[in-house]
């Protein structure tokens, strides 16, 4: 009896907060049909000092990808979504000079979360489509000749052709810094990086100039992939941008001051370029920051402390720092991540924010669950909605999203639905359309991640 009275009176309690629950305007824009890519090498600075350089979307990569629908494109993003934040949650388990800035494009019609950057590559410049990862290590790309190489939108890389290419022997110690090397009876390096999802890229380790615009980059180690198979979509390859040494931050971080910072405009209908920018000018006044995390066991992805969830101005009881804390054996905690789409929060969690954002939405009706989201609604006819606020609450630091970051539509038909996710392993992962409209910013030489709202403009 006593449990059941104080279920009743918790009950009342959370439906009177609801009537004093904030909520602001999303302005609906549901799936449109998405337009080929042009690309213009444009510079993006008057600061010679800065490298800066647009985004895309890898949606908008294929041409083929046009014929399918919005609807069928999203749902297929978010199936190769799932198995990204499954492979993050397995790894996380087992285990000063001139600014630059690079492009950055979106893609969504591939089906995928990810996001591309425009480089150039050799000399003479060839450029290139390369992922946007930051949660990964290895720069890679396809190279000539090919054992087995995906379709790109770009010729493959022929390094044969370029004068500043060398490949890694094997008693080099860039080469023993790889967590999968082998040699060749040539003495050249060998790297292999292999995915939850089952791809893999294995070839020659070596170095090369990378080129963003103006800026040049020299001696960067890299796998010129010979043998590239998966689910790659598009792009030449990877940039990664981990927390690593191997990375290209890691590389190259004293040319920009350990610091760079992107920014991700909405994925769809959007006529906003979308930038990574490496150097002070990554930083804007407006940041907030919060401490980056050190596991003692994985050094690749960007961990901070998310303490708890506010949804329509109020802190939600269950979500506490514990249930997202990085333990000491390197288990659980919460990761920035600019290849995962959707925010992924331990189950726990994931259920008391996602009721709470029920019962505030409760006016708004409901629709059929679309893939891995329970919580939809049927926005058909209307033009706005208003939806309870929500804030991420990190050290030192409370990131106001808007409505657009959480709920996303997945068709053309007014469907809209609430853009988080549950997940049973203990890593909890900030994705990218929860990112969006936001510079994030990376400031390694100060062990920090910032968030500048409204940080898109540059």
């Amino acid at each position: 009896m006593e449990e059941k009275l104080i279920s009743v009176l918790f009950f009342f309690t959370i439906f009177a907060a609801a009537h004093s629950l904030q909520y602001q305007t999303l302005t609906l824009n549901p799936l449109p049909q998405l337009q080929s890519l042009s690309w213009e090498p444009q510079l993006s600075s008057d600061n010679e000092n800065t490298l800066s350089v647009q985004l895309h979307h890898v949606d908008l990569l294929s041409p083929s990808s046009f014929n399918a629908t919005p609807h069928a494109l999203f749902k297929l993003r978010l199936q190769r979504d799932a198995i990204r934040a499954k492979s993050l949650s397995l790894l996380s388990a087992n285990s000063t000079g001139k600014d630059f800035s690079s492009s950055v494009i979106s893609g969504l019609s591939q089906g995928s979360g990810e996001y591309f950057t425009r480089i150039g590559i050799g000399t003479p410049v060839k450029y290139v489509y390369l992922v946007l990862d930051t949660g990964s290590d290895i720069v890679w790309i396809q190279c000539l000749p090919c054992s087995k190489c995906y379709s790109q939108s770009d010729p493959v890389f022929d390094p044969s052709k370029s004068s500043s290419f060398s490949t890694v022997t094997c008693d080099s110690p860039l080469c023993r810094r790889l967590d999968s090397s082998g040699c060749n009876n040539r003495n050249k390096c060998l790297y292999q990086v292999s995915y939850g999802d089952g791809s893999f890229t294995v070839g020659e380790y070596s170095t090369e100039t990378l080129n963003f615009r103006k800026t040049s980059v020299s001696n960067i180690s890299f796998g010129c992939g010979h043998d590239n198979e998966g689910l790659f979509i598009g792009a030449a390859g990877l940039l990664g941008l981990g927390k690593g040494k191997l990375s290209f931050p890691g590389q190259a971080g004293n040319r920009f001051g350990q610091k760079f910072s992107y920014c991700l405009v909405d994925r769809i209908g959007s006529a906003k370029p979308s930038y990574i920018v490496f150097g002070e000018s990554a930083v804007t006044r407006n940041t907030i920051f919060t401490p980056l995390l050190t596991n003692p066991k994985l050094d690749t992805f960007y961990y901070v402390e998310l303490t708890g969830i506010s949804v329509g101005g109020t802190k939600v009881p269950a979500v506490t720092p514990e249930l997202f804390k990085l333990d000491a054996e390197g288990n659980g905690g919460v990761i920035v991540d600019s290849g995962t789409s959707v925010t992924r929060l331990t189950r726990p969690g994931y259920i008391a924010v996602r009721d709470a954002f029920r019962l505030g939405a409760k006016d708004l009706k409901r629709a059929p669950n679309f893939s891995l989201f329970d919580t939809c609604y049927d926005l058909s006819g209307k033009k706005q909605a208003k939806v309870p606020t929500m804030v991420l609450h990190f050290a030192g630091a409370d990131v106001a999203l808007p409505a657009a970051n959480y709920m996303i539509p997945v068709n053309t038909e007014g469907r809209y639905c609430f853009g988080f996710a549950g997940t049973n392993g203990g890593l909890s992962i900030i994705g990218n359309i929860q990112q969006q409209g936001f510079r994030v910013v990376f400031d390694l030489a100060g062990s920090r991640l910032g968030f500048a709202p409204r940080g898109c403009s540059y």
